[in-house]
């Protein structure tokens, strides 16, 4: 079907709809409190159902109506046939009440690539530390991220670390008056939307970092960067969020772990908002469909302020992160 919209705009606003989807069946499966959890390659690199459902409706819907989009997706699943349920034909309006930055109005769906991460804090996800979690889909065009949306099934809600998993896992509520689960979206040189911008307390260098996946080369990273506070948080689209909503200075990440599909919509919604995304030597990442999939030069990332933390980055630490 003709649309006067332009191929990006369409695509971003069938990613908001679609993360939607899979946000309700993060929830869904963690209710119905089946996770089936299988180990990748290690005790902390894990897949749930619902990983592998959310995937399936974010690339099955997404490859429905772009059939020439190439999709990344983070977790390796057999080909079949996708019930029709997981599948989300809807997209959201308001974005396409969205004028398409000029420079990106020509792109054609074959020209794009869109990196999936189904469930981002699939670890916090089973042991019940609901408001890591995320999803995540960025669009990249000529090897750069340039459109990104993030699903948090579980904004608004309160988590009571005392509770086992067991006996919360029907109980994931919003506060009153407060509706669960959020989703935010942006594109370069149109902005960032569905989140209220701040920025951390002027003078503090608060660090977030892995919550899982730390080492001597983490930790020797932050101690340079003197920081006031740390806070350890599972996922990479959930330390962006910690950076846009001013509860951290800096995400710093010294270490091979994350991969394209973690960092490619965070990375866009934070220079939508003038901030800075780049590994430890401070090099941009490319998202071009052959490239690795691995960011082996670990992640360093501010709203303001980059050049103080990447000016600290000891050198031990670049010597023993190849790009």
């Amino acid at each position: 079907m003709a649309s006067s919209h332009a191929v990006l705009m369409r695509l971003v606003a069938s990613a908001y709809s679609v993360a939607q989807k899979a946000g309700m069946i993060v929830r869904r499966v963690l209710a119905e409190g089946d996770l089936g959890i299988v180990e990748k390659t290690c005790a902390t690199d894990l897949q749930t159902k619902a990983d592998r459902l959310a995937q399936m409706s974010i690339c099955s819907s997404l490859a429905r109506k772009f059939p020439k989009l190439t999709i990344i997706g983070e977790e390796d699943l057999p080909s079949e046939d996708v019930d029709q349920e997981l599948i989300e034909d809807g997209q959201w309006e308001e974005i396409l009440k969205q004028p398409c930055p000029s420079q990106y109005s020509a792109i054609k769906e074959e020209d794009l690539v869109v990196w999936v991460d189904p469930l981002d804090g699939t670890k916090e996800y089973t042991e019940g530390l609901l408001d890591n979690v995320t999803v995540l889909i960025g669009i990249a065009y000529e090897g750069k991220a340039i459109a990104g949306v993030i699903n948090q099934p579980y904004y608004n809600y309160q988590n009571n670390e005392k509770q086992k998993l067991r006996e919360q896992r029907a109980e994931a509520k919003a506060g009153p008056d407060a509706v669960l689960g959020r989703t935010i979206w942006g594109v370069l040189g149109l902005g960032a939307f569905g989140f209220q911008l701040k920025e951390a307390p002027a003078g503090k260098h608060i660090v977030t970092t892995t919550r899982s996946h730390s080492n001597k080369l983490v930790t020797d990273c932050i101690a340079a960067m003197n920081p006031d506070a740390v806070l350890p948080v599972g996922g990479a689209g959930n330390k962006i969020i910690h950076l846009i909503e001013g509860k951290a200075s800096a995400y710093v990440f010294a270490s091979p772990g994350c991969k394209k599909w973690d960092t490619c919509a965070p990375e866009v919604i934070l220079h939508a908002v003038g901030g800075k995304l780049t590994d430890i030597h401070g090099n941009a990442f490319c998202y071009n469909k052959e490239v690795k999939h691995m960011n082996s030069a670990g992640v360093l990332a501010t709203l303001r302020n980059y050049d103080y933390y990447a000016s600290r980055v000891p050198e031990s630490v670049k010597n023993a992160l190849v790009p």
